[in-house]
């Protein structure tokens, strides 16, 4: 059994979060938030990066959903930093295409150490349900810093915009999988300047 894993504990006055997270998984996901679209996004996201992930999410959703959202980022984003350790042997970079019916996404991580987040293409529709999709960048950005991660995201087309989130979460996934799995023809850390932290 691999001991890439965390837990991380959030609490504030608009979110209560606990997060435990096996990198080295097989997609299990136990996820229970007050935010049901973020939620199937988190499964799909775990499903597709072959992650084990425990998550419980409350938050002051009666205001909206903005702080739950953002928040489950930071944690997910600390708790890769922890799982990650020092990084000796990773890929360290990952890539993914992902199409989901008329939409077709790209993830690009480099698990660099230099957090930044680049999302480009649009979501053509500002709610779906009760969700407000411009989240989906806000939640993109604070797990890039939190992780301390190069992210970038390209939404090539799409009309649906359901089809297109769902699209980037899977294809987050499966870029992150490759980024945070071993090579064992990597010594140390794959960095010339021998360090990534």
């Amino acid at each position: 059994m691999s001991d890439r894993q965390a837990s991380v504990t959030r609490k504030t006055k608009e979110t209560q979060i606990e997060l435990t997270w096996q990198l080295d998984g097989e997609g299990k996901a136990d996820l229970h938030t007050d935010v049901p679209f973020m939620t199937h996004m988190i499964d799909l996201f775990t499903k597709h990066g072959l992650f084990d992930v425990t998550l419980d999410a409350r938050g002051d959703v009666d205001i909206d959903d903005h702080h739950t959202t953002e928040d489950i980022g930071i944690v997910l984003g600390s708790a890769l930093q922890e799982a990650l350790g020092d990084k000796k042997g990773i890929r360290r970079y990952g890539s993914a295409f992902v199409p989901m019916d008329d939409a077709l996404a790209h993830v690009v991580i480099d698990l660099s150490n230099r957090p930044h987040m680049e999302l480009r293409g649009d979501i053509p529709h500002r709610k779906l349900g009760t969700f407000d999709t411009e989240l989906v960048e806000e939640f993109l950005w604070k797990f890039a810093l939190e992780a301390r991660m190069n992210l970038h995201v390209h939404v090539h087309y799409g009309t649906n915009a359901h089809h297109i989130i769902e699209a980037v979460f899977k294809a987050l996934g499966r870029a992150l999988d490759e980024a945070v799995s071993i090579d064992p023809r990597v010594k140390g850390v794959p960095s010339t300047k021998g360090s990534l932290s």
